[in-house]
């Protein structure tokens, strides 16, 4: 028995948007790139909802007379059995009841930064670009590697890669909240207007959007100001036309997750490299090449001649979270195959 016409089911499931597409399982390239979709979560009532109306509408074209049978979903927070919860949306997804709402057999559901680790199998030399002096290129027959990978969007995302006799382990983590550790008399003036907000400070409150909002807003506050309701964008579009409190906001932001990423390498051993992904890598990505990212990221003591040959990386492609569901499609397909004569 072989993959030829299986389709699988893929979602990457955040806080704000849902992708969907379908996979090949037996094709070299398993994401078929032409099947993605992107809906705003807040528009169903739940995934199972939102799964029906991607079939529905866009997904069965592209079946092209091939089953589905099963589904690889990765959801922005933590996987405990049966079910999966959101972090930054209220949408609560049962394996069971999604697979009979869908008429699946079987569903895979993972944290999503474990499909964001698992992408890395899949990435080519063009779908990143490096953020400092150190390039990349994935290795043409699997070696032993440990890798990270972090990622700023709605929330802060981590996880990790490791690769050990040609198979692929994913860790997941919700690695985003752990406590914020600042590195500067300024960051620790941060800390202290984000601890009376917050109380507990993780690295989420400052290493995502709403986060860029928590750095400016804090920074307003230390010089007086009230800055009024802001978001992610105001700030971007401001610092560049010049607002020097929004162009600072971006230098922090970039000097704190350079210093996060690093200390991700010194807590996983990732010495093979970390990948910087979610949705606002690519939208910062010039203002993380001339900032603090790297100075902070290489500043790690008796270590810093190790980190300073690290390669920090800027994933560019679109829909890796879909990329990583999709290796891990292949992977489950494969196990499900019968085994051949002994």
């Amino acid at each position: 028995m072989s993959l030829a016409g299986r389709r699988t089911l893929l979602a990457d499931i955040g806080g704000t948007n849902a992708r969907f597409a379908l996979a090949d399982p037996g094709a070299p390239m398993p994401l078929l790139s032409e099947s993605v979709q992107k809906y705003a979560v807040a528009d169903f009532p739940s995934l199972g909802d939102a799964a029906r109306h991607y079939l529905e509408q866009t997904g069965a074209a592209a079946l092209q007379g091939a089953e589905i049978r099963q589904g690889v979903f990765a959801i922005a927070g933590r996987v405990e059995g049966d079910i999966g919860r959101i972090t930054n949306h209220p949408w609560v997804i049962s394996k069971s009841r999604t697979c009979q709402a869908l008429g699946l057999d079987r569903l895979e559901l993972v944290n999503d930064f474990a499909a964001q680790s698992m992408s890395v199998v899949l990435l080519q030399a063009d779908d990143v670009t490096p953020v400092g002096g150190v390039a990349w290129r994935p290795d043409p027959e699997p070696r032993d590697r440990v890798y990270a990978v972090i990622g700023p969007g709605t929330g802060l995302g981590v996880g990790v890669l490791v690769v050990r006799g040609g198979q692929h382990w994913a860790i997941e983590t919700e690695g985003g909240h752990v406590s914020f550790p600042p590195g500067t008399p300024e960051e620790i003036a941060i800390l202290e207007r984000l601890s009376a907000q917050f109380g507990r400070v993780s690295n989420e409150r400052l290493i995502c959007g709403p986060g860029l909002v928590n750095i400016h807003r804090a920074l307003s506050e230390i010089a007086g100001a009230d800055p009024g309701p802001m978001t992610p964008e105001d700030i971007t579009a401001r610092a560049a036309q010049g607002d020097l409190r929004c162009m600072r906001s971006i230098d922090v932001f970039c000097a704190v997750f350079g210093a996060i990423a690093g200390d991700l390498v010194l807590t996983t051993g990732a010495w093979d490299g970390v990948f910087l992904t979610g949705g606002l890598v690519p939208k910062m990505l010039d203002a993380l090449r001339h900032s603090g990212f790297r100075q902070r990221f290489e500043h790690k003591g008796r270590f810093s001649s190790n980190m300073a040959r690290i390669p920090s990386l800027a994933v560019l492609h679109p829909n890796a979270g879909l990329l990583g569901t999709a290796a891990i499609a292949r992977r489950v397909a494969a196990e499900d195959l019968p085994a051949g004569p002994r």
